[in-house]
């Protein structure tokens, strides 16, 4: 690597807490694996069962080198019926939180990484009546818990990832109307008027979810600041790292303004963009190209260069710092990832060096989990989960992350 990154410096992984605790039974996306006809693979269960195996998973990002720690509170366990909060939900995070800490890992909170409590979701969620004040106050049971020990928050993860699943025809035109369908199940079985998650919106909603999103987003941030003024506080998108061939640039443009540009434009108010690469899209003038050479698990080329593209743009339009909160690469060649990940740094160390400013990297992720909709098909973790035992065992590229992260430590002097 020719560059070296700033001191202060966050080296980390992020989690998720749906994806990774297991048996998230009072959330809305538990209640949409579990109704037919489901757009998911396969339901979440067990996960990795990071709610009693926390301590072993900040043991191996503190092994690592690293820290800091990206995990989310799952408001579904502190709020599991409206109004009525658990105390015991809180004690545990606040455990993590102060465990993160015992082990030199600064802890960087998120309020909602897409599951919201199951109440919230047949009542409409973020387009229901006081939606934006429900989950500000769910943000500020949090902070007066514990804010005053974590280094920052990020309000909502990817709110922008419809649109982005949208422009990029991720998803095969049948995925729509099974959205549909089983969103019309869950309040079938809920026994109310709508059900709605948070990324699981149909099309023609995506423009209200957005603007009730970021009304929530900004609601919950006034909250949050109103305890604890200098807590930075961001919203975390989804961002590939779009590039144009000649006559392409219009394309790219449009799919910058459409997916990226107004989270970039609210983000003018926050501390920080969080950023979520894991991409490049190149555009020509007849549509996106698809270059030559080795594909990731999504199918897409793998290009290390396309976090420091998404980060530049991010911060280009904001004109706030950018905290990566995600970056990484499904595969599950992990030779792949061994070289993927010192390749993307190094990129990302000369977009530093050029002026970019860049407060930390968190790798996605640090266990192979429960993907969302395709359930625990697709491996993005440094540490791979045994499906029956739950046994952690460390892949080479978590070697490899480390021996990256030690290059910058500062040298002590004698």
């Amino acid at each position: 690597m020719t560059q070296r990154f700033p001191d202060g410096f966050l080296w980390g992984v992020a989690t998720s807490g749906h994806q990774v605790e297991g048996d998230d039974v009072h959330s809305d996306t538990w209640f949409l694996e579990h109704v037919s006809p489901t757009l998911f693979a396969e339901p979440s269960g067990a996960a990795c069962r990071t709610l009693e195996r926390w301590q072993e998973d900040l043991d191996l990002a503190a092994g690592m080198g690293l820290d800091a720690f990206r995990f989310s509170v799952e408001w579904a366990r502190v709020e599991p019926v409206r109004g009525q909060v658990d105390p015991a939900a809180l004690d545990h995070y606040e455990r993590v939180v102060d465990g993160c800490l015992e082990r030199g890992l600064a802890p960087l909170v998120t309020f909602n990484h897409f599951t919201s409590p199951h109440w919230f979701a047949a009542s409409g969620s973020w387009l229901a009546l006081g939606a934006a004040e429900l989950f500000a106050a769910q943000c500020e049971r949090v902070v007066a818990r514990f804010g005053d020990r974590i280094r920052a928050a990020v309000t909502l993860n990817e709110p922008n990832l419809e649109q982005l699943l949208t422009a990029g025809g991720k998803l095969p035109p049948v995925a729509e109307q099974v959205k549909r369908d089983m969103l019309a199940a869950a309040a079938r079985a809920a026994g109310s008027a709508t059900y709605l998650s948070s990324n699981v919106v149909p099309s023609d909603l995506q423009h209200e979810v957005q603007a009730a999103t970021t009304a929530a987003h900004r609601t919950a941030r006034a909250a949050v600041k109103a305890l604890r003024p200098d807590l930075p506080v961001g919203v975390s998108i989804a961002i590939c790292d779009d590039a144009a061939l000649p006559g392409g640039e219009a394309r790219r443009d449009a799919r910058r303004a459409a997916v990226y540009d107004h989270w970039l434009r609210v983000a003018r108010e926050d501390d920080f963009i969080g950023v979520q690469n894991y991409e490049r899209v190149v555009h020509g003038p007849h549509g996106e190209v698809v270059p030559p050479g080795p594909r990731n698990g999504m199918g897409t080329a793998i290009e290390p260069a396309s976090l420091a593209g998404a980060v530049r743009y991010a911060h280009e339009v904001s004109g706030v710092p950018v905290l990566v909160t995600e970056h990484g690469i499904q595969t599950d060649d992990d030779g792949q990832r061994a070289a993927f990940i010192p390749a993307a740094l190094d990129e990302l160390a000369r977009e530093v060096a050029e002026g970019t400013p860049v407060l930390g990297y968190c790798h996605w992720t640090l266990l192979d989990n429960f993907e969302w909709i395709f359930g625990y098909g697709p491996k993005l973790g440094l540490v791979s989960v045994d499906r029956e035992t739950f046994e952690r065992t460390p892949k080479p590229s978590a070697g490899v992350y480390a021996g990256v992260v030690a290059t910058h430590r500062p040298v002590p002097v004698a």
